[in-house]
Order: C-alpha cells, then sequence, then structure tokens
C-alpha cells in the first residue's frame, strides 16, 4: 500500500512543493536575480515599531514598494525617512514567506535633490515654530564676560584656530573644546550630545562648567550644513541651559540651528566677538568711568563746601543765641527762694486741718463700720461654707460604692480564672494519660501512624508517669525522668481593703 502512495499520480510529471520550499525559491531568486538596487521614490507611510525597526513605504504614481530598516541600520542613516519627502533608497530586496511579501531592506536614504531638502526644511521649521522653540521670549542672554567658553567644533579645521585667535585678541578666555563631525551621518548625533553633555557638567567639578556655547562650522553646500537642519540638533540647542550661539556657515547660511540659538553670529569668528569685548576698550571705558567719577568726587566736596560756608554767614552769633536764656534763668532764680517758702507754708497748713478731723470719737466711728462690713461679709461666706461640707458628704458616699465595686469585679474575675484552670485541666491531654493512652514522639513531632513510626530511627513515648526512648531494634533505653509537673496555679488571695486615702478635704 505504501508504495501506492508514493507514486505519482499518472501523468503528472511536475514537482511538488511545500509552502516554505516555494517560498524560499522566491525568495533567493529574487535575491539572486536583483541584488542591490536604488529605488527613487516619494514616502509615504512611516511606522516605527517598539522594536526599533522602521517601516515605510516608497510610491509612484502607480506602484507602492515596501521598505524596512533594522533597529541597527537606523542609526546610521543620512536622512531618516518622512512622509512627503522624495528619496533615493538604497538597499536589497528580499521576500516575506510568512505574508507572501516582497520588500526593500533599505540601508541608505538619499534626498532627491536640493528642492526636496528644501521642502523638508520648511516643514521642520513650521514645527518646530508651532511648539514654541523659535520664541524671542525664551532666548537666554549672553554673559558680559564668560569665564570658561565652550566650543563644539571640528578640532582639526580652520574654524576653531579662527575662533580662539580672536579670543586671543580681544579678550583672552579659557576654552573647552568638545570635537564633532561637522558632517556627515554622524554629524547631528555628535553635535546634540556635545551640548547635552556640557550641560551636564557640574560646578566646580574636575572640568567645570562653560558659561557659554559655540556653535561653528565653516561654509558648504546644503548637503553639508545639513546635520545641523536635523531635529534632533535643534531641539538641544532649545533645551540648552547655557546660552548658545550659532555660528553654522557664512553669512548667507540659514540653518535650523540659527533660530533656536540664543544668538546667531554669521561667521565663526563673529561668534567670538559676540563672546567677549575687547580689553582695551573695556579698560579704556573703565579707566574713563574712574575719571568721571573723580571728578564726579571733587566736583561734590566743592560744591558741599561752598554751601556750609553760605549757611554759616546766615546764622547768629552764639552769645547772641544765649542771651535770652542766661537772661531767663536769672529771673527765674530770683523767684525760686519766694515760691519754695510759699509752699512749704501752705503745707504746713493742709497739715494742721487734717490732724484736726482724727478725733478719738471719729476713729471709734470708723472701726464700727469696719467691723459692721466684716461681719456682713461672714454672713455672705455662710452658704458656701454648708456647700463644701454637703459636698465633702457625697465624696465619703461615692468613695465607698467604688471601693464595694472594685472589690465586687475582683470577686468576679478569680472565680471566671478558676474556672478557666478548671477546664484547661479536663482538656489538656496529660489528663487522657492517666486513662492509659501514650503519646508517640520522633524528636518535636508527634507520630500518629504506624508507618512513619517505622521510618524513624528514635522514638520517644510519653506516659503518665514519665518519658520512655526506644531504639531501632526494639532495646529500652534507661528511662527519661518524668518532667517536671506543672506548677499548680497559685490561689489568688483576697486582696484586703484598700489603704484609707484620707479625705480630699
Amino acid at each position: 500500500m505504501s508504495d501506492l502512495i508514493d507514486d505519482p499520480t499518472p501523468g503528472q510529471n511536475m514537482p511538488e512543493y511545500t509552502v516554505s520550499e516555494i517560498s524560499g525559491e522566491i525568495k533567493r531568486t529574487l535575491e539572486g536575480s536583483f541584488g542591490r538596487v536604488r529605488v527613487r521614490g516619494e514616502v509615504g507611510r512611516v511606522f516605527r515599531a517598539r522594536s526599533g525597526h522602521l517601516y515605510f513605504d516608497v510610491k509612484d504614481d502607480r506602484s507602492v514598494l515596501a521598505c524596512t530598516t533594522w533597529k541597527g541600520q537606523v542609526a546610521s542613516l543620512s536622512v531618516v525617512p518622512e512622509e512627503g519627502l522624495e528619496v533615493v533608497v538604497t538597499g536589497r530586496l528580499t521576500a516575506f514567506g510568512g505574508q507572501s511579501k516582497y520588500n526593500l531592506n533599505v540601508d541608505e536614504v538619499a534626498v532627491a535633490g536640493q528642492g526636496a531638502l528644501m521642502a523638508l526644511l520648511e516643514k521642520r521649521k513650521k514645527q518646530l515654530a508651532a511648539e514654541g522653540l523659535f520664541d524671542p521670549a525664551r532666548k537666554k542672554p549672553l554673559p558680559y564676560l564668560p569665564r570658561i567658553i565652550g566650543v563644539v567644533t571640528s578640532p582639526s579645521g580652520a574654524v576653531i584656530r579662527d575662533i580662539l585667535h580672536r579670543l586671543h585678541d580681544r579678550f583672552p578666555r579659557k576654552v573647552l573644546i568638545w570635537p564633532v563631525a561637522v558632517q556627515g551621518q554622524s554629524c547631528a548625533a555628535e553635535v546634540a550630545r556635545a551640548i547635552e553633555g556640557f550641560n551636564r557638567l557640574q560646578p566646580g567639578g574636575a572640568l567645570p562648567r562653560p558659561d557659554l556655547i559655540i556653535v561653528a562650522r565653516g561654509g558648504g553646500s546644503v548637503e553639508d550644513l545639513w546635520g545641523f537642519n536635523e531635529e534632533i540638533v535643534a531641539r538641544a540647542a532649545a533645551a540648552s541651559d547655557i546660552p548658545l550661539i550659532s555660528a553654522v556657515g557664512h553669512e548667507t547660511d540659514t540653518t535650523l540651528i540659527d533660530f533656536v540659538s540664543d544668538r546667531r553670529a554669521p561667521t565663526p569668528t563673529a561668534a567670538a566677538e559676540l563672546a567677549v569685548p575687547v580689553r582695551l576698550e573695556l579698560m579704556a571705558w573703565a579707566d574713563g568711568m574712574g575719571a568721571r567719577l573723580s571728578r564726579a568726587a571733587t566736583t561734590g566736596l566743592a560744591q558741599r563746601r561752598q554751601r556750609i560756608g553760605d549757611l554759616s554767614r546766615a546764622l547768629p552769633r552764639g552769645e547772641a543765641l544765649l542771651d535770652g536764656p542766661r537772661q531767663r534763668l536769672d529771673w527765674i532764680a530770683e523767684r525760686l527762694p519766694r515760691a519754695l517758702s510759699g509752699g512749704v507754708q501752705r503745707r504746713r497748713m493742709t497739715l494742721s486741718e487734717v490732724a484736726g478731723g482724727l478725733r478719738p470719737s471719729a476713729l471709734r466711728g470708723l472701726l464700727a463700720r469696719r467691723r459692721d462690713r466684716l461681719n456682713a461679709a461672714r454672713l455672705t461666706l455662710a452658704p458656701i461654707s454648708r456647700e463644701i461640707a454637703r459636698r465633702r458628704e457625697r465624696i465619703t458616699t461615692l468613695s465607698g460604692r467604688l471601693e464595694t465595686a472594685h472589690r465586687q469585679r475582683l470577686d468576679r474575675m478569680r472565680r471566671q480564672l478558676d474556672a478557666t484552670d478548671r477546664l484547661l485541666s479536663s482538656l489538656g491531654y496529660e489528663a487522657t494519660l492517666e486513662r492509659g493512652y501514650a503519646v508517640v514522639r520522633a524528636g518535636e513531632h508527634v507520630i500518629t501512624r504506624r508507618d512513619a513510626a517505622g521510618r524513624e530511627p528514635h522514638l520517644e513515648i510519653q506516659f503518665a508517669d514519665g518519658r520512655l526512648a526506644v531504639t531501632p531494634t526494639g532495646a529500652i533505653t534507661p528511662p527519661v525522668p518524668p518532667a517536671p509537673a506543672p506548677a499548680a496555679p497559685r490561689k489568688r488571695t483576697k486582696p484586703s481593703s484598700p489603704p484609707d486615702q484620707g479625705s480630699l478635704f
């Protein structure tokens, strides 16, 4: 029967493929026929998966080509595909048998023409402007004289030499250089990391934090300067806490970083001029200010001296100011003896009048009135004394009731404790042992089955009068002394009456 199944159908010479075999043949044929190809078209749908892979479509007016860029290839793309952008993609054609589809594995993307680059640039400008990154209100003022200047540029170009030479001529400052690629695929990522790296430096650390950042590059074509038009660079410049000067290209070149930076310089040399003032001019200005200060101080002193002289001439003489007070003093000194004599005489007469009114009869009347007021006060205090006595009696009654209630509660709790103790004695397993039962243990575990007892090397049997250890061979070891009987609960003595605490009153 097996021979009949294996034989092909009579009259059919075509081989049979499995689904996986035919998908593999198609994939090998497609990759072998085309290999590496370049395709021009407009970017359609763009989707970045959670895994990091990039999926997008390249289309024309009649067909659509599915494209895939794996996670490890995305970082090497010079241009990230955006919907509506005309590009030239390079990669290998392959097939995906899981869905019966073919696609292009893209590892290089280039913009198709300068017009497309300008359209992409305008699109990014509108997006960033809508987010407020170009708002003049968010731009930070530049420090007048920074101590440390950070420069983001290529260390081997003429730009850094021009900046250092200009800084040395105007006002020498300490410069930190962060070397980056100023064009190519890695330009945007390195410039963004350099700006973020300067901002992450801590003040007072081993590497000082700059007070000003200059991002500089010489002139070039739109393609050469495209790294400074990337969104990652513009957002890094906008997020910088350190004031930033952009000096990319010549005066006619404009990039996205120019719009988000705090100040734009037409050339790298102009950026150095914006960063620091001219030292000689500053010294001349300081000398001029010092001279103006000296002249102002001298003129002010002269004017105040003249004013004091004018005021002193208008003042009267000191002797004339004292003539009036001297005359008043003489007049008062002449009247003082008569005033003292008159005052003593008046006080003597007042004392005589008061002493005449202090007769014995008047004193007895005063004492009688004071005695009457005292008796009235005592009558007023009598109700208070009676209230105090009544309160004292009530406190004595309440104290007796409290003592009785306390004794009754103690008796009730003592009876409950005795009943619980008797219940514990009757429910404990020791009482069961008195009726002929025994407890078998293996260590700290109680054995309740014969099979479990056979697996234990040592057993211990507890009887009512003690414990007995049994060896595996059946020999009996010396008995274990009985455990000490639990101490009988101490009978609680009836508490004596509480000590007399005395009266609160």
